[in-house]
């Protein structure tokens, strides 16, 4: 229902204003609280419009309907059962679209569920000191929030008890003012405020009973044989209540806590007598409540140890055989030991008896044993091999097991299946045709710790095997008296590890591919196999590629590379269970193809020793060439031979004589220009124009030739010669360049000869007195066939 009163006063209020703004449009109230689901009006002043108006919700049109002019300047927006947490409303003209005027609308919650405890603060019977509340309150503002609890009961009016800016509050003198009471219920309420609202709880009403929470019960606790008895008073005379006394283990295996509950009367203090494994320490603590009370906290705990209970031993003996040398067999015996958490001393006796004497009640031997395996000799006949465990020299336990004779025909399982889940090692098998009373199924992984468990089906599971260990497990058929041959099934693995790790990654790179291999090193026992590989390569701004070969290759090119570039890299082992992956590498690919500059720097080296080479070899034969010079032709006298017919010596210009060594064909002499001097005796006295008393010396060499056949033969001849040692003393032996015959007639030689030289002088041929190693040249005389022909 509207508030008549209130929309009167606004009426008249917006009246004055009227009067005196009458252009003036705007939204009332402004910036509103209001609780959760109650309900509002907003007045709109329409004094500076015509026509109709719109409100909007949050830029939201509101149904019209919620709207109703007063009069012509003035209209009201009545919402209801308003829950949003903050909302924004706007008056807006129909015609111009213009807002008038506009306010925030804000809520917000009293604070509910409440609940309380009366406990104490010392742990000290009789009235308690603390009474504890503790609300619900959501808040959607950023005002500070103070909270005042009030208690009010039939007997006590309305009172505050304590205050908190959170919504918990503790009052710590309600024993002081007796504002609470046994018998007589209480009403309890929370008052929030903020300085814009403020908002109280619902009443909430309590019974002091069932919100009492007692002291924790002094517990005692006895050990007996195999029990433990735990006593404690009652908190409350008068009253009945409930108790809880928890038994956990002190060493935690896993094993859940022992609750154990109990009803006590006003008469009767707490007992609680409860049979608990041997020798094992317990933590012990207890609670107590009354009728719908809560639970009081757990009293301090005590931890005792237990006695050994005899009818607990249980040896579960066991055994392994094991074939030594000459026939002997070494058969380890394996059973569960008393705990070595009892404090009493018991010893163990091992007695290996041949199975024809324990028929027969024969003699045997005692083997004194120190734990809880013992390895005893026997033949290759049956036995049987009992344990003995004694306290104080009492008998406590004993236990026997069969050892079927060597090559002895027992029934054995078959077909054993073996799986992992989990860690968890599952095994199933066939039975043999005979019928049996169960299976023994033992494993190790060491081949020196052994574990063994026993069956009534033909499938077990084995659980708290070490991770990543092969195991050998063995089934052995049990029967009443007897037992079979065991079945060792193939050697599984508990779990299965990662795949091995990637190591030695090398990568040649070019400048558009890389070739990349890499290892697989694994140094557990139980690793998983590779199914293929695969490459994730990327440059720095991606894509991620990737490339996968099967697990027989440990290498590959990877090729379309962008060249010149930054790539990533890292290599993936997948196998049948898991994965491994290498760590993060990097590799820049080439700009260039690194064999383009190979070949090119091989090429280049080539070249340059062929280089070398023709310039060795050029100097070599330059040297040798500057060692045997070819002499100068216009240093050479040369003519042609005289023909046979005498009119033909005497034509020409110029007759050329010839020089005839006697008893020798007729040669041309050649100088070198570079002779050796030779010092000669004087020419003998008669030749023409030098007399025998002239003492010039005169440097010359025999000279060797090939003559040419009488009957005008043609040919080449090579002439080794020595050149006079001086340019001045080398003489013509034929006419001056000046003839026409002259081979060399367009040549100049160094001096020409003496003139005078027409006289002829016979020389003697003289005997060298030392040897000297010639100078060897080679001249073609094929210019001399040219003249003949002339």
């Amino acid at each position: 229902m509207y508030p008549t009163v209130a929309a009167f006063v606004l009426v008249a209020f917006f009246s004055i204003c009227k009067g005196q703004h009458v252009n003036t449009c705007d939204v009332f109230p402004k910036d509103k609280y209001i609780e959760v689901g109650s309900n509002i009006e907003i007045w709109c002043q329409t004094s500076c419009v015509r026509g109709k108006i719109f409100w909007t919700l949050n830029n939201r049109r509101i149904d019209k309907s919620l709207s109703k002019t007063i009069n012509s300047s003035h209209a009201v927006l009545a919402l209801r059962n308003f829950t949003h947490h903050s909302a924004t409303l706007q008056c807006h003209s129909a015609d111009t679209q213009q807002v008038l005027g506009g306010t925030i609308i804000r809520t917000y919650t009293k604070p509910s569920k409440i609940s309380c405890i009366w406990h104490y603060q010392n742990q000290i019977e009789g009235i308690p000191q603390l009474f504890t509340c503790n609300w619900e309150h959501q808040m959607n503002s950023s005002l500070k929030v103070n909270y005042t609890v009030l208690v009010n009961s039939s007997q006590v009016s309305e009172s505050e008890i304590c205050k908190s800016h959170v919504t918990t509050c503790t009052s710590k003198d309600m024993h002081i003012s007796n504002k609470i009471h046994f018998n007589t219920n209480i009403s309890v309420t929370v008052r929030a405020t903020t300085a814009a609202w403020n908002a109280s709880s619902d009443h909430y009403e309590f019974e002091p009973n069932t919100i009492l929470k007692m002291i924790p019960p002094k517990i005692n606790v006895t050990v007996l044989s195999n029990q433990l008895r735990v006593e404690w008073k009652r908190p409350f005379a008068r009253r009945t209540c409930e108790c809880q006394v928890k038994f956990s283990k002190a060493d935690s295996d896993g094993t859940p806590e022992k609750v154990v509950s109990t009803v006590l009367d006003n008469t009767v203090n707490g007992k609680v007598i409860e049979k608990m494994e041997s020798c094992t320490n317990y933590r012990v603590s207890a609670r107590c409540a009354l009728d719908k009370a809560p639970w009081s906290d757990w009293s301090q705990e005590k931890t005792v140890l237990t006695k050994l209970n005899e009818t607990d031993v249980k040896l579960h003996l066991w055994r392994k055989i094991k074939p030594q040398k000459n026939g002997v067999r070494k058969v380890l015996a394996m059973w569960t030991e008393i705990p070595s958490t009892c404090q009493d001393t018991y010893t163990y006796t091992i007695k290996q008896i041949a199975y024809d004497e324990h028929m027969t009640g024969g003699n045997y031997t005692d083997t004194l044993c120190n734990s809880s395996t013992c390895g005893v000799d026997v033949n290759q006949a049956a036995h049987r091999i009992n344990l003995s465990v004694f306290h104080n020299e009492t008998l406590l336990a004993e236990d026997s097991v069969y050892v079927p004779a060597h090559g002895e025909n027992r029934p054995q399982v078959t077909e054993i299946q073996t799986s992992t889940t989990d860690g968890v090692l599952l095994i199933s098998w066939k039975p043999p045709d005979q019928p049996v009373r169960g299976y023994m199924v033992d494993w190790t992984h060491n081949g020196n710790q052994y574990y063994w468990k026993e069956s009534k089906y033909t499938n077990t599971t084995l659980t708290g095997l070490l991770k990543k260990k092969p195991y050998n497990i063995t089934v052995t058929p049990l029967f009443d008296d007897k037992t079979g041959h065991g079945t060792e099934a193939l050697q599984v693995c508990s779990t299965v590890g990662g795949p091995g790790n990637i190591t030695k990654v090398i990568v040649d790179v070019k400048d558009k591919s890389a070739y990349v291999t890499w290892n697989i090193e694994s140094q557990e026992e139980c690793s998983d196999t590779v199914i293929n590989y695969t490459i994730f390569y990327s440059t720095r701004e991606g894509p991620m590629l990737n490339v996968t070969v099967d697990s027989t290759k440990q290498d590959i090119v990877l090729k379309d590379l962008n060249p010149g570039s930054y790539y990533s890299m890292r290599i993936k082992a997948i196998g049948l269970t898991g994965t491994t992956e290498s760590s993060e590498g990097y590799f820049y690919a080439k700009i260039f193809d690194p064999r383009l500059l190979t070949a090119l720097s091989i090429g280049g080296s080539i070249l340059i020793i062929l280089v070398l080479s023709l310039g060795l070899c050029c100097a070599t034969q330059w040297k040798k060439f500057r060692e045997k010079p070819v002499p100068n032709p216009g240093l050479s006298s040369l003519a042609l031979w005289p023909p046979s017919d005498p009119q033909k010596l005497n034509t020409g210009v110029n007759t050329f004589k010839a020089f005839i060594r006697s008893s020798e064909s007729l040669y041309d002499q050649v100088y070198t220009e570079e002779p050796r001097r030779t010092p000669t005796p004087p020419l003998a006295t008669g030749c023409i124009g030098n007399p025998a008393s002239d003492q010039t010396e005169e440097y010359t060499d025999p000279t060797i030739g090939v003559a040419p056949d009488v009957q005008n033969e043609k040919s080449a001849e090579f002439v080794e010669t020595q050149h006079l040692g001086s340019s001045r003393e080398s003489t013509a032996l034929l006419s001056s360049e000046n003839s026409p015959f002259n081979p060399y007639r367009s040549q100049s030689s160094v001096e020409t000869a003496t003139q005078g030289t027409n006289k002829q002088c016979n020389r003697l041929p003289v005997k060298q007195q030392e040897k000297t190693a010639p100078v060897t040249v080679y001249v073609t005389l094929n210019m001399l066939e040219q003249n003949q022909g002339q």
